[in-house]
């Protein structure tokens, strides 16, 4: 599902989910840096969002969930290699989940962290949207 979705197409990012959580690696290019030559902040955001919103979603089998409130938290700026965000699920109720997801660099340096509210929606999770 992740890999089909085109704002994912070109990123060549790895995915992996297990119940409650998730880990996201997004290759660093020359293209998602600002004007100082450091990744811009939208990376970040949405390497820990994408990392929270699988954590939150392996827990809810029959429908897609929207990220209704997100929060991150930027610490280090990094220009090249691999943003490695992980993800998980720190509350799950009835109405919502909450996740936090912590962004790292591959020297393990700490680069960002959010944490985000997760909400059931309507849309069923199906083959047709490439869930599986």
């Amino acid at each position: 599902m992740y890999q089909r979705a085109p704002v994912n197409a070109d990123e060549g990012t790895s995915l992996t989910v297990a119940e409650g959580t998730a880990t996201l690696d997004v290759p660093i290019s020359s293209e998602s840096h600002h004007p100082l030559g450091a990744v811009h902040g939208a990376v970040y955001f949405k390497a820990l969002d994408d990392a929270a919103f699988f954590a939150a979603n392996s827990l809810v089998e029959d429908v897609f969930v929207l990220t209704t409130n997100f929060t991150i938290h930027l610490e280090r700026p990094v220009s090249d290699g691999t943003i490695h965000a992980e993800g998980r699920v720190v509350n799950d109720n009835p109405n919502q989940l909450i996740a936090e997801a912590v962004a790292h660099d591959d020297a393990g340096n700490e680069l960002a962290r959010g944490s985000g509210v997760f909400q059931r929606s309507n849309s069923e999770l199906t083959a047709d949207i490439g869930y599986e």
